[in-house]
């Protein structure tokens, strides 16, 4: 890539550990920075990670500012009477401004895509002229000596959610009720994703459902990644909340028709999804 991105993330990429020992390739980093590129835009990433972990599949245009680890960020999922125990293996090095070309700050979006708390809170300062989009999920879980994972409080969610222009975060990111009222209160424009039923957009005391689309859910891995960055992309185009939430839905349903990383959409196939897609009732 010769020019500078306008995406720019900054996050962990992660390996995701199988049952039958492989791995599959995961984190915001990873799906947010595929999205962006197939919607059109320059992308680069921040990211710690192995200097041999292949994060970005062959024939992409992402610049890659890596900072080499040990290891990769290492995830393990394990299940047990229909409950999930989720576990961190490995951690990478934490990113901080230190690590970002000078070329970068002129990016138009930003986002900052923790998973395992390695985000230093710092960049949100960073970026007085861009559009700063957040995906608190990793400033939201801490772990034990044993890596089991536990959602947790977040000190620092009154600065970040107060600078961001975007927030979109999970249902399942939350400790409860009472933290989403909080989040709510501190964000400029809140968008929670609830799944197979699609995203509730809070704003200026507002609050509205979006559905998502009717299609068949062959894997939802990575959904809520693509979904956050075709929201800031989109959001920061028409500045219309709503509008951003149906775009989003669009793209994300179309990643959840195949496998892992195997069907990003292209703009026009997302814009004829939203005038020729069945929402789910």
């Amino acid at each position: 890539m010769d020019k500078a991105p306008e995406y720019v993330v900054i996050g962990h990429v992660s390996k995701d550990l199988l049952p039958s020992g492989d791995f599959c390739i995961g984190g915001t980093a990873t799906y947010a920075a595929l999205a962006a590129e197939r919607l059109g835009l320059c992308v680069g990433i921040l990211t710690s990670a192995e200097e041999t972990f292949p994060f970005i599949p062959d024939g992409r245009d992402i610049a890659v500012q890596l900072q080499p680890a040990p290891a990769t960020t290492t995830f393990e999922n394990i299940y047990s009477d229909g409950t999930r125990r989720q576990y961190i293996r490995a951690i990478a090095r934490p990113l901080t401004p230190a690590h970002l070309p000078p070329s970068w700050n002129q990016a138009k979006i930003i986002h900052l895509g923790p998973i395992a708390q390695e985000v230093d809170i710092s960049l949100v300062e960073l970026f007085p002229r861009a559009f700063l989009g957040v995906t608190p999920q990793g400033w939201l879980r801490r772990w034990d000596a044993s890596g089991l994972v536990h959602p947790a409080d977040w000190p620092e969610a009154e600065h970040v959610l107060a600078r961001a222009d975007a927030v979109v975060l999970s249902s399942e990111d939350l400790t409860g009720r009472a933290q989403l009222s909080i989040f709510i209160r501190y964000a400029k424009l809140l968008v929670l994703t609830i799944a197979e039923k699609g995203a509730i957009v809070y704003q200026k005391g507002q609050e509205r459902h979006v559905p998502a689309y009717h299609v068949p859910v062959v894997d939802p891995t990575g959904a809520g990644d693509v979904f956050a960055a075709a929201y800031f992309i989109r959001y920061r185009e028409t500045g219309d909340a709503i509008e951003a939430a149906r775009f989003a839905n669009s793209a994300a349903s179309f990643v959840v028709e195949g496998m892992g990383a195997s069907n990003f959409p292209s703009r026009a196939q997302v814009l004829w999804r939203m005038r020729h897609g069945r929402l789910r009732d």
